[in-house]
């Protein structure tokens, strides 16, 4: 059954708690945004359990997103995967220009006639208000700038591109080994899934999830939740761009060399970068910051020293008394960051015929040497001159 939407206590004893107790499963849609984030803490401690232990995706879904991780393994020991949001209908919905003429004001144009509610808003000032999610583009010369070398394979999960392979073109040129599930699996292989959306994210989700960077142009519900999830996992990184201030950044990288706008981008990207501390407790929704999972393990920042893993080179510095000195790659407090303003899905669809059930959790290993995943490369100053 599905669960109405307007349903209190004395609904869900009556109508919801029978049918738990006979199908043992409910399909439950649309209600994490009137979830509390303060809540009593026994109760918070079982919504950690349930979210990160007791949901799992079904064994069709798990089994096939495990075969997508083992062939992105099996290609290179490290990879990022990048959840790319850049369809036409978020294009449209955000207001923003991405510089296409006549051609893209008038699609656009179209299609944001679909939400009668939205008005004409000035996209210049939306994206220096970080509303635009990152072109493909921008994405690559952010990680090209933050150390990733053309070397690093990157696993792409989105939906249908605005501009299609020309949009893409720049990123393929700065990460030639590029992926996405369409490239690593067949078309029978994926038919069972390919004909509901969130059986398709789902496995988008998984991929990404065993990732070892996780990287987002977007604010979204699965981009939060992936944060999330990596937060509770041991702080796996995941990187979030600062848009507000990348923005600047980007406008006039043909007018800075490689190494000022690296340390731009540097400098921007403290505190989006998923570590420790970047999110105060009580900042954030729960499923993006589980602070009330993850508080009560002091060893939890022991086990990861962030201050030695090198993020392009002169990430760490030596002090004359030996003693390390941390340059500005180290961890910042949320109270010093601008914080995006969130990116909601504009046609947050269901699937009827999906199955009531199964949210995966996946296995939590998280120890790698980022030293052999990261290098720099000269290229990055042609690119940019472009």
């Amino acid at each position: 059954m599905r669960v109405p939407r307007k349903c209190n206590e004395r609904c869900y004893i009556n109508r919801v708690l029978p049918v738990l107790m006979k199908k043992h499963a409910i399909q439950i849609t649309k209600f994490d945004y009137r979830l509390a984030n303060k809540l009593d803490t026994d109760l918070q401690k079982l919504r950690c359990r349930v979210n990160y232990h007791a949901l799992k995706f079904a064994d069709h879904i798990l089994k096939m997103g495990e075969k997508l991780v083992q062939r992105m393994r099996s290609s290179s020991k490290h990879y990022i995967a990048l959840h790319l949001r850049f369809e036409p209908d978020m294009l449209a919905f955000s207001g923003c220009y991405y510089g296409g003429g006549d051609k893209e004001r008038t699609e656009l144009g179209k299609i944001r006639r679909r939400w009668k509610t939205l008005h004409n808003g000035n996209p210049e000032k939306a994206r220096r208000q970080g509303r635009c999610p990152l072109t493909p583009e921008e994405v690559g010369l952010m990680l090209r700038a933050l150390g990733y070398g053309k070397d690093v394979h990157i696993y792409v999960a989105s939906g249908e591109v605005y501009g299609g392979e020309e949009t893409l073109a720049p990123l393929k040129a700065l990460f030639p080994n590029f992926y996405s599930k369409d490239t690593i699996a067949s078309k029978e292989e994926l038919e069972p899934f390919s004909s509901f959306s969130s059986r398709m994210a789902a496995l988008d989700f998984i991929v990404c999830d065993e990732s070892d960077v996780f990287v987002t142009n977007n604010n979204g519900n699965m981009a939060k939740i992936l944060a999330g999830r990596r937060r509770y996992f041991g702080h796996k990184p995941t990187i979030r761009p600062n848009a507000k201030k990348l923005n600047h950044v980007f406008l006039n990288r043909n007018n800075m060399t490689i190494g000022e706008f690296s340390s731009r981008v540097h400098i921007f990207q403290r505190g989006f970068m998923g570590k420790p501390k970047e999110v105060r407790p009580g900042r954030g929704e729960f499923h993006e910051n589980p602070s009330t999972c993850i508080c009560e393990d002091s060893e939890a920042e022991k086990k990861i020293d962030w201050g030695r893993r090198k993020i392009g080179k002169g990430s760490v510095t030596k002090k004359k008394d030996g003693d390390d000195m941390k340059n500005d790659t180290e961890t910042v407090h949320d109270e010093n960051i601008d914080y995006e303003p969130e990116m909601t899905d504009p046609e947050d669809e269901d699937d009827e015929d999906s199955p009531p059930g199964k949210v995966e959790v996946l296995s939590n290993g998280t120890s790698i040497d980022y030293d052999t995943f990261m290098s720099e490369d000269t290229e990055l100053d042609e690119l940019l001159s472009d």
